[in-house]
C-alpha cells in the first residue's frame, strides 16, 4: 500500500457505481495523483436502503481500492466511521485539494442528476482546475437520445433499438437484423412449468461482517435481511465475469423462453443477475453483449430468441432510459399524471400479506434485495398503481430496496413505465393487468388465498376489482388513448349493480390494503 503523501498534483473521485477498472485514468500509475473513494452518509441516508445494497457497495467500493493500491496506485479511502464521512462530494474534494495542495479535481461524469448537479458546482472554483471525464460505460452518450428524438412526439424504444443494433452491429446480417425479424418477443412469454431444470443460481460467500457492524456503529437506516458472513453478490470483477459466464453456459439457453415467468420456488429462473455488476461498473454493456453473442454462436441450443431478448434488454432497454432520464431531468422526478396520492401499505416493508402474489415477491426482495422486471413491473408495480400509492413513495421504496436501484434506471422505470406517473412518455398506456396476467405467468395463483377467477366477494383476488375499478376511475386520462379503448368498451359492458359492487371491494383494498 502506498504512503499517501502531504502534495498531490491531481485528486480524483471515484463514486461508488464507478469501478471500472478498465477506464483510461487507470493506464498508468501516477504517484502525483491521489484517488478518493468515500462512503459518505449522505449517499447512504437519501432513502432509507436495503442492507445487502448498502455492504454490497461499501464492499465492492473497498475491493476496487484494494485492487489499484496493488497496481501502486494512491488512495485515500473514507470509511462509514470516519469523521470525513459526513461532507459531500463536493466540500470532501475542495478540502482533499487545499489539504493536499492540489491544481486539479477531476471526476467521471455521475450517472445522478442530483450527484451531477453537486459536482457540476465545482466549477466555480476558481482555486482549481475541474475536469470532468466521460465513464466510459455506455454504449451511448447522455445527449444521443435526446439528438435521436430531436422534434418527435414519440419517443419509440424500437426505434432507438433497431438503431442501437445497427449502429453497433449487433445480430445484423447486412444491413438486415440476423434472424429475420428485430424482436422475438412474442417467442418469449412462456410461464415456467418445470419442463427443463433450472441450474444452480452462481452465488457468492462475500464475508462483509466487518462492513455491517461499521454501518451499525454508524446507525444508518437500513431494512431487510442479510447473512452478512455470506453476501451472494459479486463485488469484484472476477467474480462478476464468473456471473457473465455461468449465465452464457447455463442459462442463456432458455432465458428469453421463460424471461417473463415467475414461480414461487425459484426467484432467479434463467435470469443473469448481473444488473449490479454493470451498474457498478464492473462489467461494460460492450462486454456482456458480445460473451453473450459468442456464446450463441458456439451453443446450438441457445436460439436467436434467447440472445434477442437478452441484447434488447442490454443495448435497447437499458441505454433507452438512461437517454430518457437525461433528457427529462429534472422535472421527471416530479411527474404525476394520474394524481395518485396514497400511502405505500406497510406490508411492503414486511412482506405480510395473504395475497400470495405479493407475499412471494415481496419476502423475496426483502431477503435477496432482488426480484427480476416481472415481479416488479406486473406484480408490485401493479398493486402500485391499481390502489393508486403516490409515485414518490414508490420511487424511493424501488430505489431502496433492489441491490441494481440507482435513480438513472430506477426512476424510468418505476415512475414512467410502472406508474405511468409521466403520462405516456415512455409506455404508451399503463401497465395494469386484473390477476388474470400474474395466473398466467407464475403458480402464484393456485396457493393464494384468493379466488383469481371471482372479481367480488371476501374470496375475490384484490387485483380483479382493483383492475377495474382503476379504468374507471382514470379513464377521463384514457379517453383519447387508442391502446386503451378496448379494455374502456368492456368496463362500459359491465352492469351498473355489478360495477358497484366491484367498486366496493376496491375502495375496501385501497382503505385498508394490510387487510388483504
Amino acid at each position: 500500500m502506498a504512503e499517501i503523501k502531504s502534495h498531490y498534483r491531481e485528486i480524483r473521485l471515484i463514486l461508488g457505481d464507478q469501478l471500472n477498472s478498465n477506464h483510461s485514468w487507470f493506464k498508468e500509475v501516477s504517484t502525483d495523483v491521489l484517488y478518493v473513494l468515500a462512503e459518505l452518509k449522505q449517499e447512504s441516508t437519501y432513502v432509507k436502503h436495503h442492507i445487502q445494497k448498502i455492504c454490497a457497495f461499501f464492499a465492492g467500493m473497498r475491493a476496487f481500492a484494494a485492487q489499484l493500491e496493488a497496481q501502486g496506485q494512491h488512495v485515500l479511502y473514507v470509511k462509514i466511521n470516519d469523521l470525513r464521512s459526513e461532507n459531500s462530494f463536493a466540500n470532501l474534494l475542495v478540502e482533499l485539494a487545499r489539504e493536499k495542495s492540489a491544481e486539479i479535481i477531476r471526476y467521471q461524469l455521475p450517472d445522478e442528476y442530483r450527484l451531477d448537479a453537486e459536482l457540476a458546482e465545482l466549477h466555480q472554483q476558481s482555486s482549481f482546475k475541474i475536469i470532468a471525464d466521460d465513464t466510459e460505460h455506455f454504449l451511448t452518450s447522455r445527449t444521443d437520445f435526446k439528438n435521436f428524438f430531436a422534434g418527435k412526439k414519440q419517443f419509440l424504444m424500437e426505434r432507438f433499438y433497431r438503431n442501437m443494433r445497427e449502429k453497433h452491429r449487433f445480430l445484423m446480417d447486412g444491413s438486415a437484423p440476423e434472424g429475420g425479424k428485430w424482436n422475438f418477443d412474442h417467442d418469449n412469454r412462456k410461464k415456467y412449468k418445470n419442463e427443463v431444470p433450472i441450474p444452480k443460481p452462481q452465488n457468492f460467500a462475500n464475508d462483509v461482517t466487518a462492513i455491517y457492524e461499521e454501518i451499525q456503529q454508524a446507525q444508518l437506516p437500513h431494512f431487510g435481511t442479510i447473512d452478512a458472513s455470506k453476501l451472494i453478490w459479486p463485488i469484484t470483477r472476477s467474480q462478476a465475469l464468473g456471473v457473465l459466464k455461468h449465465f452464457c453456459e447455463a442459462l442463456l439457453p432458455y432465458f428469453g423462453t421463460y424471461e417473463d415467468a415467475m414461480h414461487g420456488d425459484d426467484p432467479f429462473l434463467f435470469h443473469s443477475r448481473l444488473s449490479f455488476a454493470m451498474n457498478a461498473k464492473l462489467l461494460s454493456p460492450t462486454e456482456v453483449i458480445e460473451a453473450s453473442i459468442s456464446a450463441y454462436r458456439s451453443n446450438d441450443k441457445i436460439s436467436i430468441a434467447q440472445i434477442e431478448g437478452f441484447v434488447r434488454q442490454i443495448a435497447g432497454w437499458r441505454e433507452y432510459v438512461r437517454g430518457l432520464y437525461w433528457k427529462e431531468m429534472p422535472n421527471y422526478a416530479q411527474l404525476n399524471h394520474l394524481e395518485n396520492q396514497n400511502p405505500l401499505p406497510e406490508f411492503y416493508w414486511t412482506g405480510n400479506t395473504k395475497m400470495n402474489c405479493l407475499r412471494k415477491s415481496i419476502s423475496q426482495s426483502l431477503s435477496l434485495a432482488y426480484a427480476h422486471h416481472i415481479q416488479r413491473l406486473m406484480v408490485i408495480g401493479n398493486f402500485s398503481l391499481l390502489t393508486q400509492l403516490h409515485p414518490d413513495a414508490v420511487d424511493a421504496w424501488y430505489l431502496g430496496i433492489y441491490i441494481d436501484a440507482i435513480e438513472w434506471v430506477e426512476l424510468p422505470n418505476t415512475r414512467g413505465m410502472s406508474q405511468w406517473a409521466d403520462g405516456g412518455i415512455i409506455a404508451t398506456k399503463p401497465y395494469v393487468s386484473s390477476g388474470s396476467y400474474i395466473n398466467k405467468m407464475s403458480d402464484y395463483c393456485g396457493k393464494c388465498a384468493y379466488n383469481v377467477k371471482e372479481r367480488v366477494g371476501e374470496n375475490a383476488c384484490p387485483f380483479n376489482a382493483l383492475y377495474w375499478n382503476f379504468l374507471d376511475e382514470k379513464q377521463a386520462f384514457f379517453k383519447d388513448n387508442q391502446r386503451m379503448s378496448m379494455m374502456l368498451a368492456l368496463l362500459k359492458k359491465i352492469p351498473a349493480a355489478e360495477l358497484a359492487e366491484i367498486k366496493l371491494r376496491a375502495a375496501a383494498v385501497i382503505a385498508n390494503p394490510d387487510r388483504f
